[in-house]
């Protein structure tokens, strides 16, 4: 048995490049930064450049809503390919090849959507299941606002709902 999975949460160093295969598949690529939290001798942080590619669904969502700078949450797996430079020297690249992407951020920045995406399909916006292939539309149940609960016959007040409270779990 073996386990080929990464998961990366970090800043983009450009906006994605969305391009179209001669079959029309939809291809996007990035950089990703992530920073390691620990200062080396010098007191620099060390940051990591991860090359993501995303197909299909998932790279045309990336390409639509994600920009220089956004933080973003990569779920996929490390590929190792080479190529023929220009001057026809082969070239190794490792890439990590995205299934699932979740935009990060406040609300302000665009963030919060979630998209599982690649050769299995997936849904936009929360669900973690796949969908095989299929992309699926949230239910008016997923998509439908906080509604205000009628108040009990008890005491007990419930605060307003607040949507910049930020609770971390």
């Amino acid at each position: 048995m073996s386990v080929n999975k990464v998961i990366l949460v970090g800043n983009l160093g450009k906006d994605p490049e969305l391009r179209y295969t001669p079959s029309g598949a939809a291809v996007a690529t990035f950089s990703l930064a992530t920073t390691n939290p620990f200062k080396d001798k010098e007191g620099n942080k060390q940051t990591e450049w991860h090359n993501i590619v995303a197909w299909r669904q998932l790279a045309e969502v990336c390409g639509k809503f994600l920009h220089k700078g956004k933080q973003v949450y990569i779920e996929g797996r490390i590929q190792t390919r080479s190529y023929d430079d220009r001057d026809g020297n082969k070239r190794y690249i490792t890439e990590i090849v995205a299934d699932n992407m979740q935009m990060l951020g406040s609300r302000d920045e665009q963030g919060g959507g979630d998209y599982a995406g690649g050769q299995q399909g997936g849904d936009y916006g929360g669900s973690q299941q796949r969908g095989g292939g299929q992309n699926h539309k949230p239910s008016p149940q997923q998509t439908a606002k906080p509604q205000s609960r009628p108040q009990q016959q008890n005491d007990y007040n419930e605060p307003a709902f607040n949507p910049d409270d930020e609770i971390p779990f």
